[in-house]
């Protein structure tokens, strides 16, 4: 029986995760899901199952290193050495930040960063021995880009990159096989926006443009697999964050100032009652989707380039030849006009 790839994804109960999830079971993978909510937990494992896979679900908080140390243990121990390990667990505060506490802040950080902390040890700790396998981080446009009103979560996000930036120098020092790639993603439709701690007036919601979180998952399964790039962009609405972050951040800051409280908000006030998963998780499964799926868009022309590189330059190139060809006629028949008739010669 040939040796099939054992997968670890932190925060894969929900949203991007489970998406993921099921993205590597179709492949036949080996799933070591983690989180905290049980009933995530388990409906994930049904689904890797029924696509294909095997799975092994572990009631962990990412937060807590030991305890990912002993999921990482279970995983090689009841599926076989980890290949690739995707860290995605998070959590957030939507708030501005006069309203923040201490607190709120030392959480989002212990999940959204030091999660990846922890998660990357623990798969180091096996991965470099064997001089092989891959880490995926699941990262944002908000890595390079903050916006307001989620100033925790765009602060783990910078550490994060930060972290694999250092980590990846790192494996290139030692010519280590062991591979570190990160993906930043677009708004995405998961249920983050409905179970996060809020204290906005009303409803939140991911900045449009939205893409479904199988748009994510198929991101995360390429990138675990093509891992020789530093980073993949997985909407083109992250790539003008990104890029035009880096040429005009002043006017950023601008626009985002008078368009970016709005942006995360729409219909309905907020009940500040409702369950939040800051400190434990909100009961129930609550699926990949989010209350967007109208909204949301299935595919991204801009990660559709990023795996298709070989198609995208055949097609450049097929596109510059028929353009030189196209110069080149015009350029005859440009000659052939200047010369004009010619003049038969007179007779004697």
């Amino acid at each position: 029986m040939p040796k099939r790839e054992v997968v670890v994804i932190t925060g894969a109960s929900a949203g991007v995760g489970r998406a993921t999830a099921r993205e590597f079971a179709r492949h036949g993978a080996w799933v070591g899901l983690i989180a905290r909510g049980r009933d995530g937990l388990e409906a994930a494992s049904r689904e890797v199952e029924a696509l294909g896979g095997k799975a092994l679900p572990i009631i962990a908080d990412v937060a807590n290193p030991e305890l990912l140390e002993h999921a990482a243990e279970q995983v090689e121990k009841k599926l076989g050495p980890i290949d690739i390990w995707v860290n995605n667990a998070m959590t957030s505060v939507f708030s501005p930040i006069k309203q923040m506490k201490p607190e709120e802040y030392r959480r989002v950080t212990e999940v959204t960063y030091l999660g990846y902390v922890y998660g990357t040890l623990a798969a180091l700790k096996r991965m470099l021995p064997r001089d092989r396998g891959t880490i995926v981080h699941v990262g944002s446009a908000l890595a390079y880009r903050s916006i307001p009103l989620q100033s925790a979560y765009c602060a783990a996000k910078h550490a994060v990159l930060g972290f694999f930036a250092s980590l990846r120098t790192e494996l290139m020092h030692d010519h280590s096989r062991v591979s570190t790639v990160m993906v930043q993603m677009p708004a995405l439709n998961t249920p983050q926006f409905s179970w996060v701690k809020s204290r906005l007036a009303r409803k939140a919601q991911p900045v449009p443009p939205i893409y479904q979180p199988e748009v994510a998952a198929r991101a995360i399964y390429y990138a675990a697999h093509h891992p020789r790039k530093r980073e993949y962009y997985a909407g083109w609405s992250t790539v003008k964050a990104i890029v035009g972050n880096k040429l005009i951040p002043s006017y950023g800051d601008r626009l985002l100032a008078r368009m970016g409280y709005d942006a995360q908000q729409y219909d309905g006030a907020e009940n500040p009652n409702r369950p939040h998963n800051l400190w434990e998780p909100v009961a129930g499964d609550h699926g990949a989707h989010g209350a967007f799926d109208s909204l949301a868009r299935d595919a991204s022309m801009e990660l559709w380039a990023e795996t298709h590189p070989r198609l995208l330059l055949g097609a450049a190139l097929m596109i510059s030849g028929a353009a030189f060809a196209f110069w080149k006629e015009s350029r005859k028949e440009s000659r052939r006009s200047s010369v004009g008739p010619q003049r038969l010669p007179r007779a004697a």
